[in-house]
Parts: C-alpha cells; sequence; structure tokens
C-alpha cells in the first residue's frame, strides 16, 4: 500500500534524480591504423618544408597505392575523381591505376563532368576567385588583380597544383596539395580537390599534359565552410 510517507520519499527521489546529470555515453576508441609507409615521411629539397604526416593519422584505404583500374578503357593518364568515394584514380594502363584518397568541397559535388588538364605548377600562387571574394572580403589582398598570396606555408594550394578547363574556359577546378591527413574522406572545402602533399607531389610527377581529368556526379550535400 502506498502511504503519503513513502508517496513524499518517492517523491524527493524523483526530484532528486531529476536534477543530476546525465551519464556521459561511452565514445568509441580511436580507430588504431598500421605504420604509414615510408613515402609520407618528410620530403627534402622543395623550396619549402613538408613535414611527415602523422602516425596513427591516416587509414590505410586512404593510403596511396596500386589498384585494378576499374575503368580500363580509359586512356593512360586520366584523372577520374569520385567525390562521394573520396577517391582519386590516376589510369596507369588497362590493367591498373594509382589511388589516392582526397577531401572534397561543396564545389566538388556540384560540379561534374570531363575537363582537360590545361597545366600544372609546382608551388603555386593562389589566386582567390572573384565570387569567394564576394563572400570574403578579406582576401581581397590575394585577389587576381592584386597577384594572389605567395607560394609557402600557409598558401592552401600547397606544393602542386594541376589546373583543369573545359572548353577553353577555366573551370576554376584545381587538384592541389595542403590537406591534412585527417581531412581525407570528408568534406571540408568549398571546392577542389585537396590532396596530402606528398601525394600531390606524386600525381604532379605523373601527370600527361591535355590528360582527361573526368568528376563523376555526387549526391552528398553541400554547404560547407570557404576553405579553398
Amino acid at each position: 500500500m502506498l502511504t503519503r510517507r513513502r508517496f513524499a520519499a518517492l517523491g524527493a527521489v524523483a526530484a532528486l534524480s531529476a536534477c543530476t546529470r546525465p551519464t556521459a555515453p561511452e565514445t568509441a576508441p580511436p580507430p588504431v591504423y598500421p605504420p604509414l609507409p615510408a613515402f609520407y615521411g618528410p620530403i627534402y629539397g622543395e623550396p619549402f618544408p613538408i613535414p611527415a604526416i602523422e602516425e596513427g593519422s591516416l587509414a590505410p584505404e586512404l593510403w596511396r597505392q596500386e589498384v585494378e583500374n576499374p575503368w580500363p578503357n580509359s586512356p593512360r593518364g586520366s584523372i577520374i575523381i569520385d567525390p562521394g568515394a573520396a577517391l582519386l584514380h590516376f589510369i596507369e594502363g588497362p590493367e591498373t591505376a594509382i589511388r589516392y584518397g582526397v577531401s572534397v568541397g561543396a564545389q566538388g559535388f556540384s560540379w561534374d563532368g570531363t575537363a582537360r588538364l590545361q597545366f600544372g605548377r609546382e608551388w603555386p600562387r593562389w589566386k582567390v576567385p572573384a565570387d569567394m571574394i564576394k563572400r570574403r572580403p578579406e582576401l581581397e589582398p590575394y585577389s587576381v588583380a592584386n597577384g594572389g598570396m605567395d607560394a609557402g606555408p600557409g598558401n592552401p594550394l600547397g606544393a602542386r597544383a594541376l589546373y583543369l578547363f573545359q572548353n577553353g574556359k577555366d573551370t576554376l577546378y584545381r587538384i592541389h596539395g595542403d590537406a591534412g591527413a585527417r581531412e581525407l574522406g570528408n568534406a571540408v572545402s568549398s571546392g577542389c580537390i585537396r590532396m596530402l602533399n606528398q601525394d600531390a607531389i606524386d600525381l604532379y610527377d605523373r601527370h600527361i599534359h591535355g590528360a582527361a581529368v573526368t568528376v563523376l556526379p555526387s549526391v552528398r550535400p553541400v554547404g560547407l565552410s570557404d576553405v579553398y
């Protein structure tokens, strides 16, 4: 039988429990990855330092690696980017391709099709597009008219950039370095394909002038921050 005294006691317990902090949900431990390949170590002999990729920061499926060519009919030198999977393939031949993990931004989700690899640059200047300056006026000093941003640490294009044209017109779409290892596989910018500097240099050394670069359609969301 629920007496008045027991009812009061239960009420006090309920009130006390309502004021306590909820128990924090348990979080999964961070994944443990195997040691990185040697080619993700520091790179010497460049105009600016390129530090090693931090151990434990990069999942093996995003490592640079030779894989079976998913597009055997594509000519050698073709580059095929799957924004949804955050992967870039450089076609070596009918049987093999070099696969790289990348990070992709909102522009990468909204633009797809085939472009021409018009040219590449080592340690390129960053010339901020006019539409980005409209959103972020503080970038005006790095506009095309002002000559852009000097190469080196802090330049978001990193150590290498490949420039894509379509029907003779600059798409303003770039494949470039300076991605952080923990960015790979994620959507972190307002456009372009970002790679680790180590991978951007490797791709630059392989690239073929005039090759086709195909960006596959993606259904991932947009609305990301403006990081080129």
